[in-house]
């Protein structure tokens, strides 16, 4: 195992599994997008989907897999970021698209990384780990949003969120050398697209709940 630990220990292979974990989350912000957007077909098909889930004999196991991989993204970004600087203070300039130019996204990774651990931190305490009562999750939901403040920090979230994968995605390929000069454009735009979906697919929902759900005066 000497092979593994110096290759992940070396400069290129924390990028790498920075990578790794980044594009892993993308795939789960899919698979829980397309659960939570059940709750469009009404409360028997969202509770339906959320008791199969709770009931699944690897719900566990896979939160504390997403838990470490959330984690070890954290960490390795940032000490990939502080080796970066330290080794190199002054930025490139005149970095070409291709070869990783400066974005928004990209310069702004420092800010929407944090913010995104504080939302989870609050999303997990007002969903994952609170109490219900006698109410069901889709209640749990509808009364959650029916808060103004709670629905306008929810979708704003999402738009950090949007922000941060739109550098990640593409940024991901690119770790991992598959870029070129042909189809880079269109990586970018897959990113971006990706970026967009999450945004509008997760802001969605409790701007439709507080709209269309929530108690009205």
């Amino acid at each position: 195992m000497s092979w593994l630990y110096r290759t992940f220990t070396r400069s290129i292979g924390k990028k790498q599994l920075v990578a790794l974990t980044g594009l892993g989350l993308c795939s789960f912000l899919l698979v829980h997008l397309a659960g939570n957007l059940l709750i469009y077909a009404g409360p028997d098909a969202f509770n339906g989907y959320a008791k199969k889930l709770e009931d699944s004999v690897i719900l566990v196991p896979a939160e504390v897999g997403l838990a470490v991989m959330f984690l070890a993204h954290m960490v390795l970004a940032l000490w990939v970021t502080v080796e970066n600087w330290r080794a190199r203070p002054v930025p490139y300039h005149g970095k070409k698209r291709w070869e990783g130019g400066k974005t928004i996204g990209s310069a702004t990774m420092w800010i929407t990384g944090p913010t995104i651990f504080v939302f989870l931190i609050v999303h997990l305490l007002n969903f994952r780990l609170a109490d219900r009562g006698d109410g069901t999750l889709y209640d749990l939901v509808v009364a959650t949003f029916d808060s103004l403040p709670y629905t306008f920090g929810y979708v704003a979230a999402m738009l950090v969120v949007a922000l941060h994968v739109s550098h990640g995605f593409q940024s991901g390929f690119r770790t991992f050398g598959l870029v070129h000069p042909k189809y880079i454009g269109a990586i970018m735009w897959l990113g971006w697209a990706f970026a967009v979906a999450v945004a509008v697919g997760y802001s969605s929902i409790p701007a439709w709940i507080h709209i269309f759900l929530g108690a009205k005066p």
